[in-house]
């Protein structure tokens, strides 16, 4: 795998089978990736211990950067699968797809179409 910075926390990610862009937010001591419709935490602490990646679920439904809500596609008390697009984000002329992570219900909504949210912000909360 190799990644080639793009430019204002875009970064392109190519494997062995093809290219996806990542957008990249550094939060406090963590940096917040957005890849391929899911949110994942990178942390370290330290040189010794390396970096540890793992996907953040509640992030997962959060928005990764400032972005503007531009389509609602559940309503509360619908029933979603893994995987599903939840709500569609536009930040820096790309659309990012906030999705669920697992099979659950949606609870509630917390934002609009057309609304600018900020990073961290739950849009959307699940039951599982």
């Amino acid at each position: 795998m190799t990644v080639t910075p793009l430019g204002n926390g875009r970064y392109e990610v190519t494997t062995e089978t093809g290219r996806l862009v990542a957008l990249g937010v550094r939060a406090g001591g963590a940096t917040w990736v957005f890849l391929d419709g899911r949110v994942y935490l990178v942390d370290s602490d330290g040189p010794a211990s390396g970096v540890r990646t793992k996907p953040h679920d509640e992030a997962a439904l959060a928005a990764p950067m400032p972005a503007t809500v531009v389509a609602i596609n559940v309503a509360p008390g619908e029933q979603v699968k893994a995987g599903d697009v939840l709500i569609v984000l536009e930040a820096m002329k790309m659309e990012l797809a906030v999705i669920a992570p697992h099979d659950a219900r949606v609870r509630q909504i917390a934002c609009k179409v057309a609304e600018l949210v900020q990073p961290g912000v739950p849009l959307v909360e699940l039951d599982a």
